[in-house]
């Protein structure tokens, strides 16, 4: 009796026989595994490179004043290296990758955005910003390190496979995300709600997958830390509605106007401020890492590096930082992000939702172990205010705190503040993303 094409023995048997599928799924998840081995490399990295702008800030007694010369001077060297070497790093990383899945664009094009070379260079860049002690974090710039990783893979990849660029930078971006944040779960939920909209993607499986090695790679080798701690308070109850709805309006509101700010900036305006950046880059971005330096030495360098140090204190309950260092650190971050330089939001915007949590409950009364809650709510929802991307806000704020116990209350206040922040504004990704596709390029339908 002759097999149906379609029978499961049919099947079977197309997948024992074909090798060269097997190739080019091993070639992938070799990547993922390469992936989650750069993104450690860029996390310690990172780490070490805010150290050292620490022991730069303590040597010897002008320590405390030396980032008014040394923040300015290397921000200037670095925007520099930028323009000259890697014009395509510039920023966060996620519109880049954004604006290569959502836009039909030439290779060379889309090289510009998203390629192996540029990733290695992008960690070099943000490095150098956390050592010159700008308030940027690494997480965002890791998804396109990571796309640019996944991506090289295509030219090992035999011209009959059907894993195409656009399965491939999806799965490095996530990769990226999972390994940064240690939330491979978060990682999967990036990957469906914000680089999906046009398109999914085919190899779901072969995604997920690769997802998945990258983080256990990560997992492996850097631990299976949670990056604040765990949340030692008790479960919220009924008394704290009033203080979450307000924590949730407030980073609504708060996360709106920081995404107005940092696409307008981006865009330009029509004021002098934007044209002195265009004009004078290095003069202008000199001018913003000094600010940035003015703010580091009156909060006592609290809002320098990612902001990962303050938050874990505030969620631990040691809050000894300024009263106004919410501002402080929003006004530093967007700051840091208009200088041009590569610089992620991601990881300031947790610590400004943290800050947002610890102000309302000292306002509203709430003290003590129960403001905790208060402060993971405002993480939450500072997050998915800024990328209107509740759903992945509220599994990596979830994962990184341990905050199983606050499940349906972190998405509760994701959802309402990211209800409010679109009310402001237009989702901060997609209008960066446009501003960085080249002229001509269609939308993907």
């Amino acid at each position: 009796m002759s097999e149906q094409p379609h029978s499961p023995w049919h099947r079977v048997r197309a997948e024992i026989t074909g090798g060269r599928q097997w190739i080019d799924r091993a070639v992938v998840l070799t990547y993922a595994v390469v992936t989650g081995l750069v993104v450690v490399g860029f996390t310690l990295l990172s780490e070490a490179a805010s150290e050292a702008f620490g022991f730069v800030t303590r040597f010897g007694p002008a320590g405390p004043w030396l980032p008014l010369l040394w923040t300015p001077a290397l921000a200037v060297a670095l925007l520099w290296l930028t323009r000259r070497f890697a014009a395509g790093a510039a920023g966060s990383g996620i519109p880049q990758v954004v604006a290569a899945l959502e836009y039909t664009m030439p290779e060379p094009e889309r090289s510009r955005l998203v390629s192996l070379s540029l990733s290695l260079k992008k960690i070099l860049l943000v490095s150098g910003g956390l050592f010159a002690g700008l308030s940027i974090g690494r997480e965002g710039p890791t998804v396109q390190v990571g796309a640019g990783v996944m991506q090289h893979a295509r030219r090992w990849l035999s011209p009959q496979s059907k894993i195409d660029a656009h399965d491939l930078i999806v799965a490095g971006a996530a990769a990226g995300i999972a390994a940064a944040f240690n939330t491979p779960l978060g990682g999967i939920i990036f990957a469906i709600e914000q680089l999906s909209r046009r398109r999914g993607f085919s190899h779901s499986g072969l995604v997920i997958l690769s997802i998945v090695m990258a983080g256990l790679v990560a997992v492996s080798l850097l631990g299976n830390l949670t990056y604040f701690g765990e949340l030692h308070a008790p479960q919220p109850d009924w008394s704290l509605l009033a203080p979450a709805l307000v924590v949730a309006l407030v980073s609504g509101l708060g996360g709106g106007l920081f995404t107005r700010l940092i696409v307008a900036s981006f865009r330009g305006l029509p004021d002098r401020f934007s044209r002195w950046r265009v004009q004078h880059p290095f003069r202008f971005a000199a001018a913003c890492a000094l600010a940035v330096a003015v703010i580091g030495i009156v909060s006592g360098q609290a809002t320098a590096g990612a902001g990962y140090a303050p938050t874990r204190a505030l969620l631990e309950g040691q809050d000894e930082l300024p009263s106004m260092y919410t501002v402080l650190k929003f006004c530093a971050t967007w700051l840091s992000a208009w200088s041009g330089l590569p610089a992620g939001v991601f990881a300031p915007s947790l610590a400004i939702g943290a800050g947002i949590g610890r102000d309302v409950a000292w306002l509203m009364g709430v003290v003590g172990p129960a403001a905790i809650p208060l402060i993971a709510f405002g993480m939450v929802g500072f997050l998915s205010a800024t990328t209107h991307g509740p759903l992945t806000a509220f599994i990596i704020v979830m994962e990184m705190v341990a905050g199983q116990s606050m499940v349906l209350s972190l998405m509760a206040v994701a959802l309402v503040a990211t209800g409010v922040s679109r009310l402001l504004t237009a989702p901060m990704f997609s209008e960066l993303a446009a501003l960085m596709a080249p002229p001509g390029a269609d939308a993907k339908g």
